[in-house]
């Protein structure tokens, strides 16, 4: 038994999807080594701790203000630093997936972002 897809445009048809398919695999693979490049900071305390990741989510830097330091009370401290690890990623990350986005037309391509 033969199955007819109605309107499927032919071979001509399909090509062009290929085409379109490998130009938004090309712009995805650009923009993600784009985006492994970039530093996203992000900082708590009222800026007595600055955090610098990478596209990749590595920690570059941490700036620790003098202030912000007490021996009797680290747990502050380790805190402070967590937030900002953790709002740099963030923005990294949301980042990463508003840019795809863009790219992908909002398909929802699994293992991407």
């Amino acid at each position: 038994m033969k199955v007819r897809i109605p309107n499927s445009g032919g071979p001509n048809n399909m090509n062009q999807m290929l085409k379109q398919a490998q130009k938004m695999q090309e712009d995805m693979a650009t923009l993600q080594e784009d985006l492994d490049q970039r530093e996203y900071t992000a900082t708590s305390g009222g800026g007595m701790i600055s955090v610098t990741v990478d596209g990749k989510h590595l920690i570059k830097s941490i700036k620790i203000s003098p202030d912000a330091v007490d021996a009797e009370d680290t747990e502050m401290l380790e805190d402070l630093i967590t937030v900002a690890v953790n709002e740099a990623v963030n923005n990294a990350i949301k980042t990463a997936e508003e840019e795809m986005g863009a790219v992908t037309g909002g398909l929802n391509i699994p293992g991407m972002f």
